[in-house]
């Protein structure tokens, strides 16, 4: 069965097989006149041309090494361990408390832990399987694959979307689920989606639609750079609202340059979702040199299952220390270099494209190498209809350790970039 599925996806992933391009200009058309103006010129290639496709082994993959990793994290593999405390501060609580709190972070407001939204977890997929490339907490494109996909559900295409639930209630009820596990019955009023310059940000269209979305549930919306959310006594404030609930897109991850919003954050004026402690836990990238460490998963009791996954679905990852340069330069074609506290594939080296320079710059910096996963490929018609090949990885979005929507993203180049004709987000069905 699994032979059959894999060339069934090797097939469809080489035949053109477009989505429906006037359904998605619909469904793009009907957002309203914030969002129409939001998609410039500069989205041309927000969407792919075609979907992608999986088999059913692959996705079961995926679903297991995300378990592996939840059921690692609780047992204290991964998180404030690892970490340096930070500097405090100044006119905040102890930025310490944010990593002390890092493995089993209390309520903000004394109830049981929320879960943080929006995690990312991102797959290379070739021949060998699925391989978690790394985990993200604030992770971009929910909202406008949850409209891709929407936009397509009348489709003929082959295979299963691997979302069959209205997503638009599944992601509401991700929002409510946080603040009702730290407020209980308490009516979720106000909302702000923070991140710096937001109407620059290249994903400011999905703000848009998350700001419709919760307006359309009866909760006042604001998108907000930090500057924006001003400070009071209790709490704070946009445009006179108190802000009950802070949905969390900055790359700040420690909030170590607001200090009016970690303040609030650690005083329980303020519910944040994702928070550093989030961030801590699952996304810095030093995790992954723990969660892809056998002896120290041994050592913390994880079953011998989720090892075998993560074994199998984690490329080995290592703390890089410039005082090895000589072993790194040797064997850099083997790995992938990555910036601790790096995102969106800034500052992000494969070894076998590296310059001496940019490898000294590397060695004189926190990173990690990851053994290389080759991404998979999928064959796209080009505007003069000659076939080529685009790379390709897989986000799960997920929450509570379950995932909620399966998207991929379609490139050319080193890293994903949107700029790619006839690439961006993909829809992603599953065969089998």
């Amino acid at each position: 069965m699994v032979d059959t599925q894999q060339s069934s996806a090797a097939i469809l992933n080489v035949l053109a097989a477009p989505i429906d391009r006037a359904a998605l200009a619909h469904a793009l058309n009907t957002q309203g006149n914030t969002f129409t103006a939001a998609m410039s010129e500069t989205h041309r290639h927000l969407f792919a041309d075609v979907p992608l496709y999986i088999t059913a082994a692959q996705f079961a993959q995926m679903q297991g090494v995300i378990a592996a990793v939840e059921e690692a994290v609780e047992q204290g593999v991964a998180g404030s361990t690892l970490f340096v405390r930070p500097e405090p501060v100044e006119g905040a609580a102890d930025g310490g408390e944010v990593v002390r709190q890092a493995h089993h972070e209390r309520s903000q407001y004394g109830g049981a832990p929320t879960n943080g939204v929006c995690y990312g977890y991102d797959f290379h997929l070739n021949k060998e399987g699925a391989h978690l490339i790394e985990i993200n907490t604030n992770a971009g494109g929910l909202f406008l694959n949850a409209l891709l996909l929407d936009s397509q559900r009348a489709s003929s295409l082959p295979g299963k979307a691997a979302a069959d639930d209205d997503l638009h209630k599944v992601l509401l009820a991700m929002f409510r689920k946080e603040w009702q596990l730290a407020r209980g019955a308490v009516p979720l009023r106000h909302i702000a989606i923070v991140d710096e310059q937001p109407q620059l940000q290249y994903l400011y269209p999905e703000f848009v639609l998350a700001q419709a979305l919760f307006e359309r549930a009866g909760i006042a919306a604001h998108i907000v750079a930090p500057q924006q959310l001003q400070a009071r006594d209790d709490g704070l404030y946009v445009q006179g609202d108190k802000i009950d609930l802070l949905y969390n897109r900055l790359t700040d991850f420690t909030l170590q340059s607001y200090p009016h919003l970690l303040q609030a954050y650690q005083n329980a004026q303020v519910l944040l979702t994702p928070t550093p402690a989030h961030y801590q836990r699952y996304a810095d990238k030093r995790n992954l040199v723990a969660l892809s460490d056998v002896a120290a998963l041994q050592a913390a009791g994880v079953s011998s299952a989720s090892i075998t996954a993560l074994s199998q679905g984690l490329p080995q990852t290592q703390l890089v220390n410039g005082a090895d340069a000589e072993h790194w330069w040797t064997e850099r074609k083997q790995w992938f270099f990555k910036p601790v506290s790096g995102y969106g594939s800034k500052g992000a080296y494969r070894g076998d494209k590296m310059t001496k320079r940019v490898f000294e710059e590397v060695m004189q910096s926190d990173y990690v190498a990851q053994r290389l996963a080759p991404p998979g490929e999928r064959m796209v018609l080009a505007e003069d209809g000659a076939p080529h090949a685009l790379k390709y990885d897989v986000r799960c979005y997920v929450y509570e350790g379950h995932i909620q929507l399966v998207a991929a993203r379609l490139y050319q180049g080193q890293t994903t970039n949107f700029r790619t004709p006839g690439g961006g987000f993909a829809m992603v069905r599953v065969l089998g």
